[in-house]
């Protein structure tokens, strides 16, 4: 069994204005337990980019800047790597490592379905590790002869 993207994604992801001050975000982000937002501008499918924990931590908090009065475009990371639903996640995942980031966007026909970050990829492969190891335990204790 291959498993895609979209069997790995979250597809609860927190969505924000781009022009919502930095404050706001950061207790949304709280509040949902989500360490980013994908931003967007006059509605859900422009998409204008993302910003994550350590935008805050490097842009606003590290340079003693009052986050309510900071904007998220001005923080943003307008880039966003994304793939496909039907992503094998062995392409994922070398794709998060070859860039270096913890999220990945998935979208489908140009609009964000979901996200995936490298706690979604750890949690399943954790889960198909366990499978894996529970069959081979199953097929070692019916094999051993009896005797």
């Amino acid at each position: 069994m291959v498993l895609l993207a979209k069997n790995i994604m979250d597809s609860e992801f927190l969505s924000m204005d781009d022009g919502t001050d930095a404050l706001t975000c950061a207790r949304e982000m709280v509040s949902k337990r989500k360490g980013y937002a994908i931003l967007t501008h006059g509605g859900p499918k422009t998409v204008t980019g993302i910003v994550t924990e350590w935008d805050f931590l490097e842009k606003i908090l590290a340079p003693g800047k009052d986050p309510s009065q900071i904007r998220l475009r001005e923080i943003a990371s307008p880039h966003l790597q994304s793939c496909s639903p039907d992503t094998p996640t062995d392409e994922v995942v070398t794709m998060m490592a070859k860039l270096g980031i913890r999220r990945l966007v998935v979208r489908s026909h140009d609009e964000v379905v979901g996200v995936i970050t490298t706690r979604h990829i750890l949690a399943t492969f954790r889960q198909y590790v366990d499978k894996l190891s529970s069959e081979i335990a199953g097929y070692q204790s019916s094999s051993t002869p009896l005797g």
